[in-house]
């Protein structure tokens, strides 16, 4: 059974849930400063009036009564005191007070939202001596199934303003002693079929969630996580924190009642809870059963690859070498089955309506293994990059300093929808001495499980699989983006929004680009008939790449020029719609686009009219995305000021821009296109992947404050 089968077979008990017992934490109710998170609660109560309209009884307990008094209580007491008064020392407010106050302000809320939303809600206020009576709990099970039935969300509480136990905050005897635990005792008493337990961290960890050797725990087993986990502190608000969590979702689990806890800050978690995906960590009494779930433990991956390219680096240029020869070779004596897994992807893809430009780079062509297989022979029968001497200085006399290159160490690779992406990938890191863990699409998952069992098959064992960890869910990307004591870089490639989220969630170094806005002007010096040839390749040879067309720029004067025309009826021949900017849309009667920095990634291009060549490098600046842009004229001068001014990773004159790639530059292959400032820029291949250390050979030196020695800062030739 795979771990993913394992997955699966964990949340199966979710198609049966309809009864579900949801416990809010103060820390998910209120913000930092003590006041109320509204965008927060009414987001959940979306969530909830969703799941009601969809038949779920939902039973609601929420914590956040005392914190909300507590705050309301301090600005009264702040509005009403003199100036004498605030000098005094400050008595802390009594919290059966603040309970008192807050419960009220808190369901006035959960009244408001409710309503705004067509939803009825009820309050229920209960003690811990409530339970010892059994009139009142068969009298409580009664009360709430006739709310459900009429779909009305109860909203339980502790009523701490009347509570009789010695210290309400912090008493841990009787029936329940906290939310987290009233919430299990009614998942027990009211029968329900599942209990969440909403906070501010997304799960579970086996230690504190701010060290980033913790490690999310997606499923809890007692036998084995019960000695394992180190808790930090408790929640900022509320009284207990995770471990208050964890002894309720144990109590409950080893009753009968699946217990989720999960964040409440992620929009949409209850949801995605239910729908069966991998969120939070789940607490089953069959959890025994189903051990050992493969757990994916993101810094033992990370570890792992950096142990294998240490191995890979200790072997000699020529073992390197055969490596590379051996996955090409593999590659290429399993087509039949790679292509058998991508027609899959395909398919699945089209039955599930992707976008035709997804589907495109999803399939691999006809010859594209051949041709990776030949791309990989070529890296291999390069230059060995690993440990190449690239300056050598006498220090003083017997002193040599040497400057070489050197691995990055490992590298995390996220990329969407292109299967061949993850050969070039993984040959490249072979090649530089790189650890490599590679996050694929979910539309590519077959065929990326084959290429990587292909891959890390053609591997010898003295190295190890593990040089390239495959990580199989979104989930784990988080949990991977923590490790920057383990992963040296991070390169995204995909759309903006992946990229934007990659930056957010990290720490690690970022290197790729966000957008691919690439330019072609035009100027009133150009060929016509080769600016045609250009225009066209550049946006029709194959749209859905980064470094196709977006934006033509055009010479003002060639406007009503019949070269121009023809270019025109050329791309629309091809089957491109043009949009335009302000001047073309009206002189050309094509519709305007709603911005320049738009990737079509499709048979689509805008068009705009600009004065001179300057004005061209001014909408590129202002509007480009630093990737690749170009310039077609015989005019010099014009020529110099566009290669000498645009500020982007790669600027050509009259070529089209989908030359800029790793292969078609002779780099082998790349692991995709940076706009970054730092380290690589444009396709990075092997060097991009390389950093520097610096080696010094002496005979028995010692600074001693720099008087027995004699700087001579001299150049040396680099040995062959």
């Amino acid at each position: 059974m795979s771990a993913m089968d394992e997955v699966d077979r964990s949340r199966a008990f979710l198609k049966d849930v309809k009864r579900i017992v949801l416990k809010v934490g103060t820390a998910v109710v209120t913000r930092n400063d003590g006041r109320i998170a509204l965008g927060r609660l009414g987001a959940l109560c979306e969530q909830l009036k969703e799941l009601n309209s969809q038949g779920y009884e939902v039973i609601l307990v929420s914590s956040g009564a005392v914190g909300l008094g507590r705050q309301r209580l301090r600005y009264r007491k702040l509005v009403n005191s003199s100036f004498a008064d605030l000098q005094k020392p400050q008595v802390e407010l009594d919290g059966k007070a603040c309970a008192a106050v807050g419960q009220n302000c808190l369901m006035a809320l959960y009244d408001t939202l409710f309503s705004q939303l067509d939803v009825s809600s009820a309050q229920l206020l209960v003690t811990d001596s409530d339970f010892r009576d059994r009139d009142f709990r068969k009298q409580l099970s009664d009360t709430v199934k006739s709310l459900l039935s009429l779909k009305v969300i109860p909203i339980f509480n502790e009523n701490d303003a009347v509570s009789t136990r010695r210290a309400p905050y912090e008493d841990s005897s009787g029936i329940f002693w906290d939310n987290d635990s009233l919430a299990a005792l009614l998942a027990l008493e009211l029968k329900a079929d599942l209990l969440v337990l909403l906070s501010d961290v997304d799960g579970l960890y086996s230690g504190p969630p701010s060290d980033p050797r913790s490690k999310l725990i997606h499923t809890y087993i007692k036998e084995k996580h019960q000695s394992e986990i180190t808790f930090g502190d408790k929640s900022r608000v509320g009284r207990g924190g995770m471990t208050a969590k964890v002894k309720a979702a144990v109590n409950a689990a080893y009753a009968g009642i699946p217990v989720v806890i999960t964040s409440g800050y992620a929009p949409g978690n209850l949801s995605k809870v239910l729908e069966g995906q991998r969120v939070g960590t789940l607490f089953h009494q069959d959890a025994h059963l189903w051990s050992p779930v493969k757990e994916v433990d993101a810094r033992g991956m990370a570890v792992a690859a950096r142990e294998s390219s240490r191995r890979l680096q200790a072997m000699t240029s020529e073992e390197r070498k055969r490596v590379l020869l051996d996955v090409a070779d593999a590659l290429e004596a399993n087509v039949r089955l790679i292509n058998v897994e991508n027609e899959a992807d395909v398919s699945a893809a089209q039955v599930a309506g992707y976008e035709k430009s997804l589907i495109s780079r999803l399939a691999l062509k006809p010859g594209k293994i051949k041709s990776l297989a030949n791309s990989i022979r070529v890296l291999a029968n390069m230059e060995d990059p690993i440990g190449r001497v690239l300056k050598r200085t006498q220090l003083a006399e017997g002193l040599v300093l040497e400057k070489t290159s050197s691995p990055l160490g490992v590298l995390l690779i996220v990329f969407e929808s292109r299967p061949e992406a993850l050969v070039q990938i993984a040959s490249l890191a072979i090649r530089s001495g790189n650890g490599l863990l590679l996050k694929g699409g979910k539309e590519a998952k077959r065929s990326n499980a084959i290429l990587h069992k292909i891959i890390t098959g053609a591997i010898p064992d003295s190295v190890g699989g593990k040089l390239i960890g495959l990580v199989t869910s979104r989930e784990e990307i988080p949990d991977l983006l923590k490790h920057d004591d383990v992963i040296d870089l991070v390169i995204p490639r995909g759309s903006n929004k992946l990229v934007s989220q990659v930056k957010n969630l990290t720490k690690i170094p970022v290197l790729g680009h966000a957008d691919g806005i690439c330019h072609v002007y035009i100027d009133k010096s150009a060929n016509m008939d080769m600016a045609k040839q250009i225009a066209v390749d550049a946006k029709v040879d194959y749209p859905a790449a980064c470094n196709a067309m977006e934006t033509l720029l055009v010479h003002k004067d060639l406007k009503d020029t019949t070269e121009f025309n023809d270019l025109v009826v050329d791309l629309r021949a091809e089957g491109v719609t043009l949009y335009g900017g302000p001047r073309a849309s009206s002189l050309l009667n094509i519709p305007q686009a709603h911005s320049f920095h738009h990737e079509y990634s499709s048979m689509a291009c805008t068009v705009e009219f600009v004065d001179d060549v300057h004005a061209a490098i001014a909408h590129i600046h202002e509007h480009g995305s630093a990737h690749t842009d170009c310039v077609i004229a015989e005019d010099l001068e014009v020529v110099d000021a566009f290669l000498g001014q645009v500020d982007s990773a790669a600027v050509f004159h009259n070529a089209s821009p989908r030359f800029c790639d790793g292969a078609r530059f002779g780099l082998g292959a790349e692991v995709g296109i940076s706009t970054s400032r730092i380290h690589a820029r444009g396709p990075v291949g092997v060097e991009g992947l390389l950093t520097t250390r610096w080696i010094l050979r002496g005979n028995g030196q010692v600074v001693d404050g720099d008087k027995g020695v004699i700087y001579t800062h001299k150049d040396l030739p680099i040995e062959p």
